[in-house]
Order: structure tokens, then C-alpha cells, then sequence
């Protein structure tokens, strides 16, 4: 009888030893599952570490962009209300609408609406840098205007043919007031020409003329 219990207990013993590998390597393979289920199993997306950092990276990108919109974009310029023979002016010719704070802040909006305010930026930053005199602020300002609306890597480029491009590199070896006059008549031609027509059409300009219409007149 005793030798027959060991030799049961010998057996029991020799068929958990076989047992063992395998339940082990299952238990592997579920735990290599487990860690590779972002790339098989959407049911386990929440506490995929892989996929957690992909989403942050993703929103880091959104925030980073709509930062860098809002920084870029400076308040619109003070001016007082326009009168209505002003904003009747600003439909007599582009010159006119571009002469008055009012009427480039008034463009400016509708520019936003159509993705395209760098246009209206860059050609105001042109003019702030003809007014400056001391090199050291131009060279400055002249860097920074070529990284924000030059440069390719910008998200406020703005759109220059190949020949201006060249002169204005050229230029940048030795900064001035005139750097980008080339670029900013470009630019300025292209509002006029593209932008300017259908702003003349849009609701922001008819709401502002109808409202200024309609003001009664004070004594």
C-alpha cells in the first residue's frame, strides 16, 4: 500500500512539472496580449500607455497651434468710429480703405473670416519698420518679420513668387527700413486685387454701411 501512494503521488508530481510550461507560456502569451492590446484591441484603448501618449502628443499639437494663432495675432489698430462718408470712401477704392485705421481694422476682420489676416500683418509690421531709424531695432524687426511671414516654416507665411524671394534674402545680409517693399507691394497688390472685391460684397461691410444709414443723426 505505501508503495503504491508514492508511485500515485510520483505521478501527480511528474504531471504538474508537464503542466507547468505550458500554463506558464499561456500565462505569457496573455500577458504579451495585454500589452500589445492597443495595437489589436480597441476595448482596451483607455489604459493603452502607447495610445495615451499619442492623444497627448495630438492635443500638445492643437494647443501649440491655436497658441501660436492667438499670439500672433495683435490687437487691432485704435482708431474712433467711421463716419458714413468714410466707409461710403473705402467702396471708391482699395487706396482709400487702406489709408484709414478704421477701414483697415473693418478689412482685417473680413480677412480673418477668409484664413488670410497674415496678408493685412504683414504689410502693418512693413510699415512699422519704415518708421524706425535706429539699426540695431530694424535689424531686430526685420529678423522677426522674415520668421513670421517669410519663412516656409511659419503658419503665417505669406504667399510670394520665387524672384521676390531672392531679393528679399538677398536683403536680409544687410537689413533696412526697405527690406521687404518688394514683398509688402506684392502683398498689397494681392489684397487689392483678390480680397478687396469681395469684401466690398460681404456682410461685415453691407451690416457696417446699413447701420451707419440708419444712425440718427445727432443736432
Amino acid at each position: 500500500p505505501m508503495g503504491s501512494e508514492r508511485t500515485e503521488i510520483r505521478k501527480r508530481q511528474m504531471s504538474t512539472t508537464q503542466e507547468t510550461p505550458g500554463a506558464a507560456q499561456a500565462q505569457l502569451s496573455t500577458g504579451n496580449r495585454g500589452s500589445n492590446a492597443c495595437c489589436f484591441c480597441w476595448c482596451c484603448c483607455c489604459s493603452c500607455s502607447c495610445l495615451t501618449v499619442r492623444n497627448q502628443d495630438e492635443e500638445r499639437a492643437r494647443r501649440t497651434s491655436h497658441e501660436l494663432q492667438a499670439e500672433g495675432i495683435p490687437n487691432c489698430e485704435e482708431s474712433p468710429a467711421p463716419t458714413l462718408e468714410e466707409v461710403n470712401a473705402w467702396a471708391q477704392s482699395f487706396d482709400k480703405l487702406m489709408l484709414t485705421p478704421a477701414g483697415r481694422n473693418a478689412f482685417r476682420e473680413f480677412l480673418r473670416t477668409e484664413f488670410s489676416e497674415e496678408n493685412m500683418l504683414f504689410w502693418m509690421a512693413c510699415e512699422e519698420l519704415k518708421q524706425e531709424s535706429n539699426k540695431s531695432v530694424i535689424e531686430e524687426k526685420a529678423r522677426l518679420i522674415y520668421e513670421d511671414y517669410i519663412s516656409i516654416l511659419s503658419p503665417k507665411e505669406v504667399s510670394l513668387d520665387s524672384r521676390v524671394r531672392e531679393v528679399i534674402n538677398r536683403n536680409m545680409l544687410e537689413p533696412s527700413q526697405h527690406t521687404f517693399d518688394d514683398a509688402q507691394l506684392q502683398i498689397y497688390t494681392l489684397m487689392h486685387r483678390d480680397s478687396y472685391p469681395r469684401f466690398m460684397n460681404s456682410a461685415i461691410y453691407k451690416d457696417l454701411l446699413r447701420s451707419l444709414s440708419e444712425k440718427p443723426i445727432e443736432a
